[in-house]
């Protein structure tokens, strides 16, 4: 099992493994006993007749009870999860999930967003108000122990506190399409204070960066580096390097010269003019990015030459 880094993982390991011991232990009784009357009972000689018993009342109430009871134990051991899991603590903090092909992109109170990447407090039990802007997704973060369905059109709820600082793994556990494989992200647990520091700084560009610095850090940070590289390598979508001021082939057969608005348009509309001989999958980036973060990129892009 992955390590425990949450305040529900040690209760969900304790009803795992109760439930795999418990199957070890009726699998070895099980089997022993078989194997026990085929040897004790095999057949000897003539053929003699059978005892005229037909039924054992106490071994009956037995093997009843003590399944009965068992399942029980394990149904409300469940339940009592399943509501500590469901039932979100009052001052927890509230971050929004959208999940969408094929990237997670979270939005903080402070009006901060990320994509791919879950920056939480240590110590601070989180919210997640979760939604999916196509097909049914999954968020799963296997350290956390916890996992939830995200269906289109309605609002899906979980809850987690991380125990440690560190960097854990979040994928989505429903096939959804061509680059389900390739939706993956991280959960990232910091201290309070440099939870703090991330917001203050995600918030824009640092002192003394340049706005074609920080785009590229929106350029990884926003995940455009999934499908778009920066080396000439043609991938999902068209390489960024030398993209700016260079003419290119729309699908409908007509040309256009990359520019700020043809650049801003494709992060907005990027359906709308899509190169020939690539496929219209990019999602939009409405209410994703700030403004003053699509300048950045198209600054970015200016420099890869």
């Amino acid at each position: 099992m992955p390590s425990q880094a949450s305040t529900v993982a040690p209760d969900v390991d304790a009803l795992y493994y109760f439930i795999y011991w418990l199957s070890v232990i009726f699998f070895a009784i099980v089997v022993g006993a078989t194997f026990f009357f085929v040897v004790k009972y095999r057949r000897r000689g003539e053929a003699t007749t059978t005892s005229g018993v037909d039924h054992n009342l106490t071994l009956e109430i037995i093997w009843t009870a003590i399944p009965t009871i068992l399942v029980m134990i394990i149904f409300v051991w469940g339940f009592k999860g399943f509501v500590r899991l469901y039932v979100v603590p009052a001052h927890a903090m509230q971050v929004n999930v959208t999940a969408q092909k094929w990237f997670w992109t979270f939005d903080y109170p402070e009006g901060v967003n990320a994509v791919n990447e879950l920056i939480v407090p240590v110590d601070k039990p989180v919210k997640l108000l979760m939604s999916s802007k196509d097909v049914i997704h999954s968020f799963f973060v296997p350290n956390f122990r916890i996992k939830q369905d995200i269906v289109p059109n309605r609002y899906q709820i979980i809850w987690f506190e991380a125990t440690q600082t560190g960097t854990f793994n979040l994928f989505c556990t429903q096939y959804c399409g061509k680059g389900h494989s390739e939706m993956v992200g991280k959960v990232i647990v910091k201290t309070q204070k440099e939870y703090q520091d991330w917001i203050d700084q995600a918030s824009g560009p640092v002192a003394g960066e340049t706005m074609a610095d920080y785009g590229k850090k929106l350029y990884t940070s926003r995940a455009c580096n999934t499908c778009h590289s920066i080396d000439g390598t043609p991938n999902t979508g068209p390489t960024f390097k030398g993209a700016y001021g260079r003419t290119e082939t729309l699908a409908d057969g007509t040309t256009i010269v990359v520019d700020e608005n043809y650049i801003r348009e494709s992060l907005l509309e990027p359906t709308k003019k899509v190169v020939s001989g690539f496929q219209p999958v990019m999602p939009t980036y409405q209410g994703i990015l700030k403004q003053q973060q699509i300048d950045a990129l198209i600054e970015f892009l200016k420099t890869v030459q």
